[in-house]
């Protein structure tokens, strides 16, 4: 795998407010992650596609294994996430003009939507197990289309942070 060198990262350190360079000497055991995390994401984005699929044709049990596929990978992508953040802390986007535009409104609009996907997943499995599917159905309607924008919007930022903007 090659690594655009170099990757600014802000130390996960409060104390400190300087700009650490990695390269992949001292990346480490942590370069693989990025591609880990939107592997994850995209892998989660197939899934609720193929769970749509079955469940538009009456297939329940394949939608169910689907789903809930898609829940684990999910889950998986979250903590490697923070798992590489906590060790690695945030990566910043060199490049500048329209494209940092761009990509900061695809990661603005992605993490606010992370964040309120959560619990909107939750909720949508729980009343799904309890078999509760005309309250499921009603907030599924909701959660299916923000999960499926936070799951490509995390390859999306994926592929412009470390390819195709990289520094």
């Amino acid at each position: 795998m090659i690594l655009p060198l170099p990757i600014p990262v802000v130390p996960r350190s409060a104390a400190s407010n300087l700009l650490l360079f990695l390269t992949p000497a001292t990346l480490g055991k942590y370069a693989i992650f990025p591609v880990i995390d939107a592997s994850l994401n995209g892998t989660s984005a197939v899934l609720l596609l193929m769970g749509r699929n079955f469940i538009a044709r009456g297939r329940m049990a394949a939608h169910r294994a689907c789903m809930i596929a898609a829940v684990v990978t999910s889950s998986l992508f979250l903590s490697s996430y923070v798992y590489y953040h906590w060790h690695v802390g945030s990566v910043h986007f060199q490049r500048q003009g329209w494209v940092r535009l761009v990509y900061r409104t695809i990661l603005f609009s992605h993490v606010i939507l992370a964040i309120v996907i959560v619990p909107l997943v939750i909720i949508t499995l729980s009343r799904a197990l309890r078999e509760h599917f005309d309250r499921h159905r009603v907030i599924a309607r909701w959660t299916y289309p923000l999960w499926m924008y936070v799951s490509i919007t995390g390859v999306i930022v994926y592929f412009m942070l470390y390819h195709w903007f990289a520094a």
